[in-house]
């Protein structure tokens, strides 16, 4: 049974293909002759993965999982939230890291708690299905690690006492808030399937 992934992101979707081995479902690219993706106009994660799961599921008449996610910073009222990939003006990782640690610089270590959202939902005719997951942590004052994308190199976890950059896969894979979210959908996704 194929799913869509409805990402232009590859990282995501190498993510997705290493949560998902062993079951019943893969998770596919976008076929080539989708152009653009539609613009996600929703004010919240949910209302965003929505818009892309129906877009692709219905042009391709397949089922699709879409996941909007990103990052919440306590100390800016939850921004960059839903244009986390879009925060700064190119929208590169390291733009967009860069511009978040411009907007910390007065924020005192103890009011830097942020913490990354994920919301899936799954398409297929009509029918959806849907599951959030987070992780908590906080926003570093500097870059460390070379592993992972978007936030991870300036997202500390106190827990571990690392930059989520610096954390092997299969250990982010285990903890992330993608993961948390598949988790409990994976196995609604059957349903999606006629």
């Amino acid at each position: 049974m194929k799913i869509i992934l409805a990402t232009q992101n590859q990282g995501k979707l190498k993510e997705f293909q290493q949560l998902s081995k062993g079951m019943d479902f893969e998770f596919i690219a976008i076929p080539g002759e989708l152009q653009e993706m539609p613009e996600e106009t929703g004010e919240t994660f949910k209302e965003n993965a929505l818009i892309k799961a129906r877009y692709v599921s219905e042009y391709f008449q397949m089922p699709a999982l879409a996941d909007d996610s990103g990052l919440e910073v306590d100390a800016l009222n939850g921004n960059p939230g839903v244009y986390s990939a879009r925060y700064s003006s190119s929208g590169s990782d390291l733009d967009n890291c860069k511009k978040l640690l411009n907007h910390m610089t007065s924020v005192t270590k103890e009011s830097r708690t942020a913490r990354f959202k994920c919301c899936l939902l799954g398409f297929n005719e009509g029918e959806t299905v849907f599951a959030e997951g987070t992780l908590e942590g906080e926003i570093a004052e500097e870059f460390k690690g070379e592993r992972g994308f978007g936030y991870d190199p300036i997202f500390l976890l106190p827990k571990y006492n690392l930059h989520l950059a610096e954390m092997e896969k299969d250990e982010k894979n285990k903890i992330s808030h993608r993961s948390k979210a598949f988790e409990v959908i994976k196995d609604m996704l059957p349903s999606l399937i006629n």
